[in-house]
């Protein structure tokens, strides 16, 4: 399974954000979901991640209420959202995914650049 990433480009300090993850290549059901931030610079940042099947997330503490991480199973979408964002928000997001019995992350996304201009 390949994620893929929908969403994103340019946009305004107070926008909302919603970036889709979707699998190429089958579904992710029995995958754990999770999205990274990377800003120039830096490191890839991990944000949280989501359980497919039971919709349980884990955030990482500082991503903690800031990030919304969600899924539709009709739409096999899974969801990053945050409202009001800031420059700060700026980089590039990525979408991974692991079978629930992986050690670690299987697959990236190819990431989707989120710029916030004030």
């Amino acid at each position: 399974v390949q994620p893929v990433e929908s969403g994103g480009g340019l946009m305004q300090v107070g926008d909302s954000l919603s970036l889709s993850c979707s699998a190429s290549g089958g579904t992710f059901l029995n995958h754990i979901i999770g999205w990274y931030l990377e800003k120039a610079g830096e490191e890839r940042e991990f944000i949280g991640r989501i359980a497919y099947n039971g919709g349980e997330t884990f955030y990482k503490p500082t991503m903690s209420g800031r990030f919304t991480i969600s899924r539709d199973h009709a739409k096999r979408l899974v969801y990053l959202q945050k409202d009001k964002l800031n420059p700060d928000d700026t980089g590039v997001y990525y979408c991974v995914s692991m079978e629930v019995s992986s050690p670690r992350w299987d697959a990236w996304g190819q990431g989707t650049q989120v710029t916030v201009s004030s």
